[in-house]
């Protein structure tokens, strides 16, 4: 598995958890950033981290590819998807996951002194 793929799986894996500590009446959709690494470790069948099918709820051994298929089922009857300030206002997360981007100058002669 490339190291960019697990790291965002990763990333994805620990916001699933957190996402399903919500009451389910309370509960976001899930958010439409997870299709891409799900479908990245789609057919994928190395074993995940024993931690990771923990946490997902899967049996120990699992693939990726079942914890691709978990996050897919997830997302696949949603028919509205939320804004990310939408999902990370619900989820419990620590600041360091959510910052705000300020709009940066292309160059220093964008601002006279």
């Amino acid at each position: 598995m490339h190291p960019a793929a697990k790291l965002q799986f990763a990333r994805i894996v620990d916001e699933f958890v957190r996402w399903r500590t919500i009451p389910e009446p309370e509960r976001p959709p899930a958010p439409a950033w997870w299709w891409g690494p799900a479908l990245g470790m789609h057919e994928i069948t190395e074993a995940l981290p024993a931690a990771w099918c923990r946490q997902l709820g899967l049996a120990d051994g699992a693939t990726c590819n079942d914890g691709a298929e978990l996050l897919c089922r997830t997302l696949s009857g949603q028919t509205v998807l939320p804004w990310p300030y939408d999902f990370s206002r619900k989820v419990a997360s620590a600041d360091s996951d959510v910052r705000d981007l300020h709009v940066q100058p292309l160059d220093d002669g964008a601002f006279p002194p």
